[in-house]
């Protein structure tokens, strides 16, 4: 999951998702990429269970997964927690007589 967002084109597509169920033609028009490197993305973020596709007559759109992105902001929430512990003890350590 970490690595479907690790690129910026898909935290646009994200972003945009977040917004409205957008097809990958309407997600084309409003982003500078191809829409066959955004399906590419979309492909990659799907498979992370990030967005899912719906079919809306013979158009296909895609929509954000709000759960997964929930649990996705918990668990990096709990990655910079253990940081900080980690880090303070590292101060602790430094500043001590």
């Amino acid at each position: 999951m970490f690595a479907a967002l690790a690129d910026d084109t898909r935290w646009q597509l994200l972003q945009e998702l977040g917004r409205a169920d957008l097809s990958a033609s309407a997600l084309a028009s409003r982003l500078p990429i191809s829409r066959q490197a955004i399906a590419k993305h979309l492909a990659v973020l799907a498979e992370a269970g990030l967005v899912e596709p719906v079919r809306v007559g013979r158009e296909v759109r895609y929509q954000a997964v709000g759960s997964r992105l929930t649990e996705t902001a918990r668990a990096l929430d709990a990655i910079g927690a253990t940081w900080e512990r980690r880090l303070d003890t590292i101060r602790r350590i430094a500043e001590a007589p």
